[in-house]
């Protein structure tokens, strides 16, 4: 007999197909689960600290926070910004539930101003060699007519003008401090906001309220002996190499930071954020709100075009919006739209150049007054205001050239258009007779004997009939008329 095979237990294949399963599973969730713990999230700010950059880093910590990163290196250089900004993102990054590592790169950046505060708030704060921070005494807490502080005079020395008597002094309730009270609640505010920073990272208090009071300043080297900085690193790769196994203090939670191979990623801004980011710059909001004027006014002189009226519609609400987030000076924002309507009556109410050649000296005064905020990262270029300036003082001068034209050309219709015109003889006459004149034909009559075809000059019209002498024959033009 045929020996027969030995039949599988199915309870046996089913085992096995479960646990080849449950392998693959665990094969595939145990990178995604790495990846999930070791991820740095990368964030890039360069130029001025604004409402467009303070949504881009929000949107970042909020980016890390759902991803479970395990940190957030913000690549800083700035010369300063807008304070409400900077607030929003000091308050971001000390709410974080992953902790920042703002790194101030490359070489040659800054972290100045608005910098300096969000350096000091981080969990982590680096900088790269040949960079340097400070000059935290923000134009927008003191105004720009603060008074700086001035430590008080060392007492004389014995002999250094001792002889000299002594002013009188006023009584000590009565010796005003320097700066208004105003201006010296706003000192006294920004220093503690940025003591608290400090301190609560266990930085160099004292040299904070400095970079705020003298608009302190300090190399990398030095911030570090300073006790401002943690860490001195040359690139990215060495920074996340200094920082692994550091612990921080994430809200009042210690955390040890594992920063050997991560995985980075660089969080990109959306759409929305580029466009703010564009159209919060001064030189763009100048451009859109002449866009706008001049789409309107070309929408005006000729109705039914659509597109130039849409276009200047959108500009001039692009430039309103942008000048809700920009620091402005409504003086200069009063000129720049005097110097748009004056622009604007050149063309309406045409002055041969006066009233245009005005609107562009208030325009161009306008622009640097508006801009003039003294705010690091918002201020507009004198070139770009001049060369606009140019553009506008080109177009007015056409517009008055053109004008120029149309009152050395005459009339072209009506009464004075006929006399002096010269018509065509539909027919031969003697007395009275037709004539061919501006497409109609009119009667005329004529003392001299008139050919057929022959040109003649209307010197007087009665009614509707033309008084012609006929023209020689050197002046005469070919006919062109219907009979």
């Amino acid at each position: 007999m045929p020996l027969k095979r030995p039949g599988k237990n199915p309870a046996i294949i089913e085992f096995m197909k479960a646990l080849t399963i449950f392998a693959a599973l665990l094969l595939a969730l145990r990178p995604a689960a790495a990846e999930a713990q070791g991820k740095v999230v990368i964030l890039e700010v360069s130029g001025g600290i604004g409402v467009a950059t303070a949504d881009y880093i929000l949107s970042g910590i909020e980016y890390a926070e759902e991803q479970n990163a395990e940190l957030i290196v913000l690549t800083l250089d700035t010369p300063g910004g807008l304070v409400a900004s900077m607030r929003d993102i000091v308050s971001g990054i000390l709410n974080s539930e992953v902790p920042v590592a703002t790194y101030v790169a490359p070489a040659g950046a800054r972290a100045d101003s608005a910098g300096t505060y969000i350096l000091l708030a981080s969990h982590v704060a680096a900088m790269a060699p040949t960079t340097h921070l400070g000059a935290a005494t923000l134009v927008s807490l003191t105004g720009d007519d603060a008074t700086p502080f001035e430590p008080p005079a060392p007492p004389a020395e014995p002999g250094d003008g001792a002889d000299e008597p002594a002013p009188e002094e006023a009584p000590p309730d009565e010796a005003p401090a320097p700066g208004s009270a105003m201006e010296r609640k706003v000192l006294n505010d920004a220093v503690s906001y940025i003591r608290g920073l400090a301190e609560r990272h266990g930085r160099n208090a004292d040299w904070a309220e400095r970079a705020v009071r003298e608009a302190a300043t300090l190399t990398a080297q030095e911030a570090l002996e300073e006790n401002v900085i943690d860490v001195i690193a040359k690139d990215r790769a060495e920074l996340l190499a200094l920082i692994d196994g550091r612990e921080v203090n994430v809200n009042n939670e210690t955390r040890t930071l594992a920063t050997a191979d991560v995985t980075v990623e660089v969080f990109e801004p959306n759409w929305r954020i580029r466009i703010l980011s564009v159209i919060a710059q001064p030189e763009i909001v100048l451009l859109l709100g002449l866009i706008g004027v001049y789409g309107l006014l070309f929408e005006g002189y000729n109705p039914g075009a659509i597109v130039p009226g849409v276009v200047g519609i959108i500009c001039l609400l692009l430039a309103a919006y942008a000048l809700q987030v920009l620091p402005v000076n409504y003086a200069g924002l009063a000129l720049i739209l005097v110097g748009l309507a004056l622009m604007v009556a050149e063309a309406f109410a045409p002055s041969f150049g006066a009233l245009g050649l005005g609107g562009i000296a208030a325009f161009v005064f306008g622009a640097i007054l508006m801009f003039d905020s003294g705010i690091p990262g918002f201020g507009i270029s004198l070139s770009f205001v001049i060369a606009l300036a140019l553009i506008a003082a080109l177009f007015v001068i056409w517009v008055a050239s053109y004008l120029v034209k149309l009152r050395n050309r005459g009339a072209v219709s009506g009464r004075g258009s006929i006399v002096g015109g010269i018509a065509i003889a539909t027919e031969s006459f003697t007395g009275t007779g037709r004539v061919w004149l501006e497409g109609e034909a009119w009667q005329a009559r004529s003392n001299l004997p008139v050919q057929k075809d022959q040109h003649v000059v209307v010197r007087a019209i009665d009614g509707l009939v033309l008084d012609v002498e006929p023209l020689p024959a050197s002046d005469a033009i070919e006919p062109d008329y219907q009979t």
